[in-house]
This record gives structure tokens, C-alpha cells and sequence, in this order.
């Protein structure tokens, strides 16, 4: 429900996974066979006097140092600020608003509701249940409108759809209290607590 980019995370934990599995198994090939060695020292050996080549061909006029280093340190520049830009955007979308309305009445003026009634009221009524090993509530911004996501967490043996429509009773008095109909994620998982496969439902 937030704006965490998700897809792009999978997309770098999967390349990082491929870089790091090609240099598993060229260490495990350099310990374990014989042939590999001389084949990286040749190959490492070439590679590392491309780059002396390089760096020697690109020296400022009359002095040691390689413009190269200026690109490097660019390219570094970069990255570190790509990688703050991305860390950023992780869990973004958590909102502290559940309701807002304009009241018109002998002192106008706005009426806000924060994330955190719903969410205190909620966590209030799932606390103690025998059915339930962890419940969450946190409040979402999606698209400019208030979201609520539960996070339901039962324990083996306790019927998903029973549980959800038992919450679902419980959301639909908060509606009721708040006086707005928002939408709503439950998500009923499974973690070391419990043994069964997740579900999920929007209402």
C-alpha cells in the first residue's frame, strides 16, 4: 500500500544476488579446480594492464595524474547520491491523517481524525484474542486518501475467512464512529508464529 518502489528493490537484490553467486562460484572453481588459476591470472593480469593503460594514456599535460580519477570520483558522486535518493523512498506513503472535514457549525473550521485512533482502537479491540499471535494497524496515504492496512497474524488452526470477516464487523463500527467509509487492506500472514499460507483482503 506505500510507495516503496518494489519492483526496483527486486531488481537490485536480484542483480546483487547474481554478482554475488558468479563470485562464489569462481572462488569455489579457483579452490577446487586446478585448470581456473592460471586462466584468472592470465585473464586478471590482462585486465589490470588495460587499466594501467588507460589511466596512463589519459594523464593531464605535463603532470602524473589521470583525468580519469575526476570521472571516477563523478561516478561515485553519483551513485552515493542514487543511493540516498533510493533509501529514501523506502516505506514511503505512512500517513498520520484518518479523516478530515470542514465543519460549518458556531465555530467553523477543519475536524481531523489521525491514523492513530484507528490505529490505537483497533490494536485495543484484537489485544488478548486467543485466535490471534500479533495484529498490526498502520494508516496509508494512497492517491490523497486515507488507507488503513491490518496486519493479521492468527495461530494454526484458525479459519482465515472467519477471522477476516470478524475484523471486517470491527472496521465497519470504526466507520461508523468516524462517520467515513475508507478502504481498508487485511492481510492475514504467516511468520515463524504460525503455519499456513497468507491471504489477503481489500475491502
Amino acid at each position: 500500500m506505500n510507495s516503496t518502489p518494489a519492483l526496483f528493490n527486486r531488481i537490485l537484490l536480484a542483480a546483487l544476488g547474481v554478482i554475488l553467486l558468479a563470485a562464489g562460484v569462481l572462488l569455489v572453481l579457483l579452490a577446487t579446480v586446478p585448470a581456473v588459476a592460471p586462466w584468472w591470472h592470465h585473464w586478471a593480469a590482462g585486465a589490470w594492464d588495460g587499466v594501467n593503460q588507460a589511466f596512463n594514456s589519459t594523464r593531464f599535460p605535463g603532470r602524473s595524474e589521470s583525468w580519469l580519477w575526476i570521472v571516477v570520483a563523478v561516478v561515485l558522486l553519483l551513485l552515493i547520491g542514487l543511493m540516498v535518493a533510493w533509501i529514501a523512498q523506502q516505506g514511503k506513503g505512512r500517513s498520520n491523517l484518518l479523516a478530515a472535514d470542514y465543519d460549518p457549525g458556531d465555530v467553523p473550521g477543519d475536524v481531523r481524525i489521525g491514523g492513530g485512533v484507528a490505529e490505537q482502537a483497533l490494536k485495543h479491540a484484537l489485544e488478548g484474542r486467543p485466535d490471534l499471535a500479533g495484529a498490526t494497524v498502520t494508516t496509508y496515504d494512497v492517491k490523497g486518501s486515507p488507507a488503513l492496512k491490518v496486519r493479521l497474524m492468527p495461530r494454526q488452526g484458525v479459519a482465515p475467512h472467519l477471522l477476516a470477516a470478524e475484523v471486517s464487523g470491527l472496521l465497519a463500527a470504526l466507520e461508523t464512529v468516524v462517520g467515513k467509509e475508507m478502504p481498508v487492506l487485511i492481510h492475514i500472514g504467516a511468520g515463524a508464529r504460525t503455519r499456513f499460507g497468507r491471504a489477503e483482503r481489500v475491502r
